[in-house]
């Protein structure tokens, strides 16, 4: 056995000693001609709790815990890893190193290894897409072996591992790079070492630390693994202290003219980790002015969705201001520990047309989105619009926990945090309205039954929630507690909270709705195919399906639409928000030649509440802006007669999953007064459901096939939809923008066919200037 000195030791070992790099990506920092050091972890001065701390991701965030001062891994499952943001291997040129404490934390009936994990890389070379990835090159220990690039040498001392320090290095040889492992007692007794030399491209990317190499163990097989005192150095890595998402993980706000003695209203939320308790922690929120930083109030943190919202009444409108939130907890040595998320909070953008992107359904194939995220980023908008799917089951991996409720919410809030870490800059100075989908509530298809459990069934096709309440209100919380005063909070049932009501910016009255919550369940009908919520037959009288009594936006918004409709008060032109459109504008779905004649999970069922719905929303001449069907279409209802109501503009997908065509002239659909575009598939159409709808212009995808993410999601008609409101010309000019584009660019086939269009308000009424 060889000895290494005690100070060496301590160099790799020690608490707080991490060596961060010597090349800086940062544009206004100087290349550090001797190595800076900085502490990498912390963990040993954090109290116990699920966030392991701002410099990492870890997969998936529900395993881990720090626990007495060490991320430990709380399953035996495989590659279960905690992703290191801050630093990569971009180009493998220069040397690295990195040490680790690794103890063995309970013993399972497999043990699939500990260690460093590098080589993290994506087709898109974006460090979040990487942190999905698969693992390229291990370097560690496993059944009492050194492990280094998926050679094996036994070593002393390794069989049930505790306090061992493990110790890698790296340098470029040529076109190749060599690694060197070692295994030390704490004492900095050698135990073991092995050099290997591999590809540069096999380590390019991500670092992470791996409890289980192994990804096929499952939670109960492998071993548990604890780790402390992570170190990194190193001219082979590339450092951007920029990329640390948190503790403030990102924050959302609102302003709106309350109409009331409280006047603009500022509602802003901030999201956390979730930090736990022992901390103490708390969120403070400020505001610059005349007299410099103004606190609005010092806020403990709810402690299932681990947000907190401020409510500032009688906000300056007038006038932008720069915003600071500044997190505090107290660390197990008893000093405070502090981190700022800053931003803008802008003027009402009054007297000039607002700017509104408006964007739906992530699935995260395509994450994190940046072409999508960078030209929202460049369009620069007044106001953002999230319609629902923020998540999809799917998102990160690592399965799907629906209850109890306590890691069901956690199961919720790790994928729900790739939301935030893909749009957190598009929110950080622009108001944002975000509602829930289906799928944000783990359901394939919703039909809320006004807040009722799930029975029996699936969550395609049943009625009610199958997630408990608790679960479903902290997607609520998330999602919606920044909007404006809600309406009406009184919960409905199973104590589920609600969340509809109107804000008022920019000279715009918007009313932000609910379609899924109280909507009926299509086990009410008999669709007479397998699945209650498909109509597969042409020949099906889809009128059978309108029976009397069943819901869509259900008693309580339709009474408030009706009041909205009828409110003037601070605005000039009117917008619907919510998740779906009301027609059935998709023939084919899941597949090419995969024909529906109707789906219900559209607002185009029930017919007669669709009917009633429109006719109410028509007699203020409102656009309809939505989601939700991974199909960009134009579109204005009929009631009575064929373009007698409002427009729906249905927005691209950012990632468009499930695909969906609208392809009426294929099967067999009569239409009338096709526009003068002349573009197949539009004009004046009934829909499998007999509904009235004029088509102006469909973004049809092709069949998804390219590997690249981004160029798939192009494929399938992914994108994002964006609206100016001039409340002057009482036009609204839309726009439906492709995936891949450069916004400061701006060619014409990056919209899909048919777009961009004005609409007129007078038009929303069906006194027509369109044909």
């Amino acid at each position: 056995m060889s000895h290494i000195s005690r100070r060496l030791a301590l160099k790799f070992i020690g608490l707080g000693s991490t060596l961060v790099g010597s090349r800086v990506a940062h544009a206004d920092q100087h290349k550090q001609s001797e190595p800076k050091w900085n502490s990498l972890d912390g963990w040993s001065n954090l109290h116990n709790r699920v966030f392991l701390g701002e410099q990492f991701w870890a997969n998936p965030m529900e395993d881990w815990r720090i626990v007495d001062g060490a991320a430990e891994c709380q399953t035996g499952g495989g590659n279960r890893n905690i992703q290191l943001l801050t630093h990569q291997i971009e180009e493998a040129d220069g040397p690295i190193e990195m040490s680790v404490q690794v103890s063995q934390a309970a013993a399972g009936s497999k043990d699939g290894g500990a260690g460093f994990g590098l080589g993290f890389n994506s087709d898109v070379e974006d460090y979040r897409a990487n942190a999905f990835s698969r693992l390229s090159l291990a370097a560690g220990i496993v059944e009492g072996q050194l492990l280094l690039a998926g050679k094996r040498k036994k070593a002393e001392g390794l069989d049930s591992p505790q306090n061992i320090v493990l110790h890698l290095t790296g340098q470029p040889k040529q076109d190749n790079y060599e690694l060197t492992l070692r295994a030390l007692t704490a004492d900095g007794d050698e135990l073991g070492s092995m050099t290997h030399t591999v590809p540069k491209k096999r380590i390019r990317g991500n670092v992470a630390l791996v409890s289980n190499f192994d990804a096929s163990l499952k939670k109960n097989q492998g071993t548990r693994y604890r780790f402390q005192n992570w170190a990194v150095s190193g001219d082979g890595f590339v450092v951007r202290g920029e990329r640390k998402f948190g503790p403030i993980l990102w924050s959302m706000y609102t302003l709106s003219d309350n109409r009331s003695d409280d006047g603009f209203v500022l509602k802003m939320t901030a999201l956390t980790g979730p930090v736990g308790t022992e901390g103490k922690p708390t969120v403070e929120f400020l505001t610059a002015g005349q007299n410099g930083w103004k606190s609005h109030g010092k806020q403990s943190l709810d402690t299932d969705s681990w947000t907190t919202t401020f409510r500032v009444a009688n906000w300056n409108e007038r006038d932008s201001a720069a915003f600071k939130l500044v997190y505090r907890e107290q660390g197990k040595d008893g000093e405070t520990i502090e981190a700022t998320r800053e931003g803008t909070i802008r003027s009402n953008p009054t007297g000039r047309p607002l700017r509104m992107a408006a964007l739906t359904c992530q699935n995260d194939y395509g994450f994190p989105y940046a072409p999508v995220a960078d030209n929202v980023l460049k369009l620069d908008p007044d106001l953002t619009y999230f319609s629902g799917d923020q998540i999809y089951e799917s998102h990160g991996g690592y399965g799907l926990i629906r209850e109890p409720a306590e890691p069901a919410i956690l199961n919720y809030l790790r994928k729900f945090y790739q939301f935030g870490w893909a749009f957190g800059e598009v929110m950080r100075s622009c108001p944002v309205v975000c509602i829930p989908d289906d799928h944000d509530v783990f359901h394939g298809n919703l039909w809320g039954e006004g807040g009722a459990p799930m029975g029996e069934g699936t969550t395609s096709s049943s009625g009610g929630y199958r997630e408990p309440a608790r679960m479903v209100n902290v997607v609520h919380t998330t999602c919606t507690s920044h909007h404006p005063d809600y309406y009406d909070p009184t919960p409905c049932k199973q104590d589920i909270s609600t969340y509809y009501g109107d804000m008022v910016y920019g000279d715009v009255g918007f009313i932000i709705l609910a379609d899924r919550q109280w909507k009926s369940a299509p086990t009410r009908v008999d669709t007479g195919s397998g699945r209650a919520d498909h109509v597969l037959d042409p020949n099906f009288d889809t009128s059978k399906l309108d029976k009397p009594g069943l819901e869509l936006l259900g008693e309580r918004q339709e009474k408030f639409l009706q009041e909205w409709c009828d409110d003037w008060r601070g605005h000039k032109l009117k917008v619907v928000l919510s998740q779906t459109v009301f027609s059935g504008v998709a023939t084919h779905h899941g597949g090419y030649d995969g024909y529906l004649k109707a789906d219900l999970d559209s607002g185009a069922w029930p017919q007669t509440a669709r009917d009633r719905n429109i006719k109410m929303m028509s007699c203020c001449k409102p656009l309809h802006i939505n989601g939700d069907q991974h199909l960009t279409t134009l579109s204005q209802y009929g009631v009575d007669e064929q373009r007698d109501s409002c427009w729906s503009f249905c927005t691209p997908a950012i990632s468009a999953g499930y695909p969906r065509w609208w392809r009426p002239d294929e099967v067999g659909m009569e239409h009338t007064h096709r526009p003068k575009h002349g573009l197949p598939n539009t004009g004046e159409y009934l829909d499998g459901f007999g509904n009235k709808v004029y088509v102006y212009a469909v973004g049809n995808p092709e069949v998804g096939t390219a590997r690249n993410r981004y160029d798939k999601a192009h494929q399938k008609g992914s994108g994002f939809g964006f609206v100016t409101i001039d409340t002057e010309k009482k036009t609204y000019f839309i726009e439906s923008f492709r995936f891949l584009f450069d916004a400061t660019k701006l060619k014409p086939e990056d919209q899909f066919p048919g777009w961009p269009v004005t609409i007129h308000q007078q038009e929303n009424a069906g006194d027509n200037l369109i044909g």
